[in-house]
């Protein structure tokens, strides 16, 4: 539970910024983190990671995110068919 995040996300609009110290401090996963830019970039606001150099307001900040997402995606395919190998006794 993060109440004072939470009360940022419910205020968080049109031209506002989410500006953090680390990626870990907006979210807890790769997914969680895909999750929260969705919900700012449909209020129209944008995030900025000091530490990673990742500002969403910029081409290539969007871009550097997108690709994390991206690579969250393989990911957790990979793991999908791993595991469904495991129980079929193929892996």
């Amino acid at each position: 539970s993060r109440p004072a995040f939470d009360q940022i996300l419910a205020r968080i609009g049109e031209g506002d910024k989410l500006v953090v110290w680390r990626l870990d401090r907006m979210g807890r996963s790769l997914r969680h983190l895909i999750e929260v830019n969705a919900l700012l970039d449909a209020r129209g606001a944008k995030f900025e990671s000091m530490t990673e150099k990742i500002d969403t307001s910029t081409p290539m900040g969007e871009f550097v995110f997108h690709i994390l997402a991206a690579v969250a995606q393989l990911e957790r395919q990979i793991i999908r068919e791993r595991t469904r190998l495991g129980v079929e006794g193929g892996g």
